[in-house]
């Protein structure tokens, strides 16, 4: 975790799926800041992953370095909805 001005970045590395959907979520909703989710160092995002980092965007919390390949998939989950 890093804090820039008033602004909360969740550093995440590896996979994002399953219980570490679960974690995530109940760290940002125990945040009091604006949060960010840097996908830097991360390595494979399943469908789960992949439509919680959509719903994220939607609620308003930021994505950064975010793989393309992650951002497409993210993309066409918007189109689905």
């Amino acid at each position: 975790m890093s804090i820039q001005g008033d602004l909360t970045i969740f550093i995440l590395s590896g996979r994002i799926e399953g219980e570490s959907i679960s974690e995530l979520e109940n760290l940002i909703n125990a945040e009091k800041r604006p949060v960010a989710l840097d996908l830097g160092e991360v390595t494979l995002a399943g469908l789960a992953g992949v439509r919680f980092l959509a719903r994220c965007e939607q609620t308003g919390i930021k994505i950064q370095n975010c793989p393309a390949y992650i951002r497409e998939w993210i993309s066409r989950e918007y189109g689905a909805s």
